[in-house]
């Protein structure tokens, strides 16, 4: 009896749907993989290559090197001079980028699934909308939460995180549906948006220029102070998102689904929309405003990976870093010496790169 369970058990383990059901694990585990690495390889060369852009006459060689010295015992690091160029000068740029963009495309990623909307992202909820007006509003008057030097990053900051809160209780009024989610958010941004342009039309010529300016985004203010900041927020937020992931993947399959399967979908939604707004606002107050890469990140990962929420958070990330430092290095060179903003450029290289991934991708996105 034993030898006949035994060979009806081997049978089951190596029968066509089982043998079909690992090779297409396999796969999937294969290109994810691949996706990892290759994302992680293209992020180590575009800090090299960022790095070597400027007036000091840098190699990657040299980059590298005076990034390892600092870590890795052994290593000799280059001059002083250099050492002081790369460090204190051209990697906080750098890192903040990676940053920004990782948080910037895992939030995009994280809305998008509780929402399940492809559209959902900080900029169309509002989020960004409302760090401008916190901005416009202390560049032109003077008037903030906070005072002084962190006068604009403070207003920016409780704006966005206001209109965060603003969204939860209007979407908690009409019942706590994306739906009335996303509404909320595209009232918020357009009501808002009147307020910049009003502040704007009142505002002086140098002032005017200022905001627009700051609404272009910019990474060229980043300190070793301002990441430390950010990521301190970076470090508790991301992880307890992607811990959240796989109440995302069920949340997907339905309200009404995710309930019977004992996930509290309002607690998710409203934990997950805060945090996402919390570090969306963090980084948008020191930036400024930077659209689509939390947009057009999760839906890249989609294409490669699938829609497993428990990689394509985490991806998403890593393709957010490659968009905004790969945009922030071409606006560095595209019409050198000029620095254009990288708000600017994620625009101009998102949109169509986002329109050619939808007509030509044979996969779904959504």
């Amino acid at each position: 009896m034993k030898s006949i369970a035994h060979l009806h058990k081997t049978d089951k383990t190596n029968s066509p749907v089982a043998s079909d059901i690992r090779n297409q694990f396999l796969q999937k585990l294969v290109k994810r993989s691949y996706f990892i690495l290759g994302s992680l390889f293209i992020i180590i060369f575009l800090v090299g290559y960022a790095a070597v852009l400027g007036s000091a006459n840098l190699s990657i060689l040299e980059v590298y090197q005076t990034i390892f010295a600092k870590f890795v015992p052994g290593f000799e690091s280059t001059s002083s001079l250099y050492n002081a160029i790369i460090w204190e000068i051209r990697l906080p740029r750098i890192v903040m980028a990676i940053m920004a963009g990782a948080a910037l495309a895992l939030t995009g990623a994280v809305m998008q699934g509780v929402l399940q909307n492809p559209l959902a992202e900080p900029f169309t909820l509002g989020i960004s909308s409302a760090a401008a007006s916190g901005a416009a509003i202390a560049i032109v008057t003077g008037a903030g939460i906070i005072g002084g030097h962190y006068l604009i990053i403070g207003n920016a900051f409780v704006f966005a995180m206001g209109a965060t809160i603003v969204v939860y209780l209007l979407a908690q009024y009409r019942g706590m549906t994306p739906e009335s989610m996303i509404l909320a958010g595209i009232a918020i941004m357009f009501f808002l948006n009147a307020i910049t342009s009003i502040v704007q039309y009142i505002g002086t010529p140098d002032q005017v220029e200022a905001v627009v300016f700051w609404m272009m985004g910019n990474l060229g203010k980043s300190t070793w102070t301002t990441i430390a900041s950010t990521s301190i927020l970076f470090m508790v937020v991301v992880p307890i998102l992607i811990y959240k992931a796989n109440d995302i993947n069920i949340i997907g399959s339905g309200d009404e689904t995710a309930k019977s399967l004992g996930i509290n979908v309002e607690r998710s939604r409203i934990i997950c929309m805060i945090l996402s707004g919390l570090i969306t606002a963090g980084y948008t107050a020191f930036i400024g405003i930077i659209g689509f890469v939390g947009l057009i990140a999760p839906h890249v990962t989609r294409m490669i990976i699938g829609g497993d929420n428990r990689y394509v958070i985490p991806g998403s990330a890593l393709v957010g870093s490659i968009i905004l430092l790969g945009a922030d290095t071409l606006g560095r060179t595209i019409v050198s010496p000029v620095i254009l903003p990288v708000g600017v450029m994620t625009a101009v290289l998102g949109v169509p790169f986002f329109l050619f991934l939808f007509l030509k991708g044979k996969k779904k996105m959504w």
